[in-house]
């Protein structure tokens, strides 16, 4: 990685969730190497989630998402966390996709060209991602759609690579060492700044 201004973005809509855990332990991780870490927590901002124009016309966007686009942008490395739900991501997540991936912003539209101009390039990314589902099964017989859809479909598309996954399951039940494990492992993947 060639940079040290870590963002950490976590999607999670429960500030007492466990992603919150792991999200403070790759901060504590990145921060023992003395990188400049800052942590977006989806749930705090104010913003509407909805797309309501499409790309048809901007919706303004809210003092928030330009604070989030502006440390996306400075950025080196982005960590995203957040919990697999029905093989997709929470929608507060989704609604802060959709209205700060944008052209223009991330990405920009070429006339004549099918693919578009990758404005996040030189950026690496990381997804820690938490699931009941075990990984044997979303890999075999789901084929992984959410992990698909975030890493090529959203960060590689706008330039981010590479992008590096966490997967960790299953959590429903999990026992307090199979957590605190995970979050020793998140917090070495923070030191290592990966």
């Amino acid at each position: 990685m060639k940079g040290n201004k870590i963002l950490i973005i976590n999607g999670h809509p429960d500030k007492e969730s466990y992603n919150f855990g792991l999200a403070e332990a790759y901060r504590k991780g990145a921060e023992s190497t003395n990188a400049s870490v800052d942590i977006i927590n989806v749930r705090d901002l104010e913003f509407n989630p909805n797309l309501q124009f499409g790309y048809r016309k901007r919706t303004e966007l809210e003092p928030d998402l330009k604070k989030s686009i502006d440390k996306i942008k400075e950025s080196d490395h982005i960590v995203w966390v957040f919990p697999m739900w029905w093989y997709g991501y929470p929608a507060i997540l989704k609604g802060f996709i959709d209205r700060t991936f944008l052209p223009g912003i991330f990405f920009e539209f070429v006339p004549g060209k099918p693919l578009p101009r990758k404005l996040l390039k030189e950026k690496t990314g990381r997804i820690i991602i938490t699931a009941d589902t075990p990984k044997w099964y979303n890999i075999l017989f789901m084929k992984s759609p959410a992990i698909n859809q975030f890493k090529k479909g959203t960060l590689q598309f706008c330039g981010i690579n590479p992008v590096k996954v966490t997967y960790i399951s299953t959590i429903k039940n999990s026992n307090d060492e199979f957590r605190n494990s995970w979050l020793t492992k998140v917090e070495k993947l923070g030191n290592k700044l990966k």
